[in-house]
């Protein structure tokens, strides 16, 4: 468990074997997903651990998290963490490609992006939301000296596409605003 509203999943624990291939195995895996994701309703981040995971094609991870990811989109958010091995990311990497669903690694080092890039205008401030808990449109306006419609815009774009989460939280003012964050 991360926090109140995150979960950890150990893949490796749904799987058959430490390696894994094919859309059969990945949907298998999907449903063992599913049934941890229905006895958790709670958890808003996702956490798919790689660890102990030797091998996979790019179908097995498309069939079995990326597209758990992409039916949740907006409501959840899953990200990766323990995976280090460049050749077995490139097949999560193709699989996000295909299915047209973003999904942040979280590496020692630092963070990679696997699935399709946002667009040139959104992707400073996705930057800048990597280095930071959580933002509201006024901060943005602020840091990145938009004004608040195209700030307002921009993170819902990005919330749409995937990239990122909201909550809602009650504004200084008193009325309800949008706390916009990535899955970590």
């Amino acid at each position: 468990m991360m926090n109140e509203n995150g979960l950890t999943i150990r893949l490796r624990d749904s799987m058959d074997h430490d390696d894994a291939w094919g859309h059969t195995a990945g949907q298998e895996v999907s449903k063992r997903l599913l049934v941890v994701l229905r006895e958790n309703p709670g958890a808003i981040v996702i956490r798919v651990s790689l660890a102990g995971v030797k091998r996979t094609d790019a179908s097995f991870p498309r069939e079995s998290v990326i597209k758990l990811a992409k039916q949740f989109r907006k409501a959840k958010g899953f990200c990766l963490v323990d995976a280090d091995d460049a050749d077995l990311l490139d097949n999560w990497d193709a699989a996000a490609q295909k299915q047209e669903q973003p999904l942040l690694v979280w590496q020692a080092a630092g963070w990679r992006l696997l699935g399709p890039k946002p667009s040139e205008g959104l992707r400073a401030l996705f930057d800048y939301m990597l280095d930071r808990e959580a933002v509201t449109t006024n901060e943005v306006c602020a840091a990145l000296r938009l004004n608040a419609p195209n700030a307002s815009n921009k993170l819902r774009a990005l919330w749409e596409q995937g990239y990122v989460l909201r909550r809602e939280r009650t504004a200084t003012s008193g009325g309800l605003e949008y706390e916009y964050f990535v899955a970590r």
